[in-house]
């Protein structure tokens, strides 16, 4: 098929390879931002957020926290 009026200049082309690859990255960066924070809900984030609730109160409330992000 032919160009026609010069329809892909300043184009650039990008391969699938360069698209997954960047789609990776950012899956990644955002488990491992959900695993620091998951991990943070359980052993600090109840004494620090939740301190006038007992221990396992605090512990269910900051892991509520961390389901409604997970969920939206």
């Amino acid at each position: 098929m032919e160009r026609v009026g010069g329809e892909d200049l300043g184009r650039e082309t990008t391969s699938m390879g360069k698209v997954a690859f960047a789609s990776f990255i950012g899956t990644a960066i955002e488990f491992y931002d959900f695993y620091i924070y998951g991990t943070a809900a359980a052993l600090v984030f109840n004494g620090v957020f939740f301190p006038e609730f007992a221990a396992a109160t605090g512990t269910l409330a900051s892991f509520a926290t961390f389901a409604v992000a997970f969920f939206a």
